[in-house]
């Protein structure tokens, strides 16, 4: 998943074929810097600050760090998951350098960024009409143990 320019090459037979590059452009310009690998069987979710420009990665501090709780892992996935089913603003990026939009006759439409509001309005919704913990979160700093 790209916002919007990409270097890859992607869809070249024998060299990348099984690899594919989406550009949603929308209301937000963010996008996610997830990098999901099936690592021969044993599926890998890692989540980074960073795209991963040369101006990024040459000249600052940024990180990247793997996602190990299955609940996080699954909310990381469903995150592609949703941008890849992204109909409306989703270009596909060909071998060439080109880039195509999506053929949207015949499906059901999806727009990511929509679709991820909704769900963000929709969880506020369920936490205030649920329990009272995330109503009543307050951060409270550690203190030193005597000793």
């Amino acid at each position: 998943m790209v916002r919007g320019i990409c270097c890859l090459k992607a869809g070249v037979p024998g060299l990348s074929e099984n690899i594919s590059v989406h550009s949603i452009v929308g209301n937000f310009l963010e996008h996610a810097r997830i990098l999901y690998v099936e690592n021969d069987g044993s599926p890998e979710v890692y989540m980074g600050s960073a795209d991963w420009m040369p101006r990024n990665l040459d000249k600052r501090v940024e990180i990247m760090f793997p996602v190990e709780d299955e609940k996080l892992k699954e909310q990381v996935i469903h995150i592609l998951d949703v941008q890849l089913a992204d109909n409306v603003k989703a270009h596909i990026l060909k071998p060439d350098g080109t880039y195509e939009k999506i053929d949207k006759r015949g499906k059901v439409l999806v727009l990511a960024q929509d679709q991820f509001c909704a769900e963000a309005v929709a969880a506020a919704q369920a936490a205030r009409a649920g329990d009272d913990v995330h109503n009543t979160r307050v951060f409270i700093p550690a203190e030193a143990q005597e000793g």
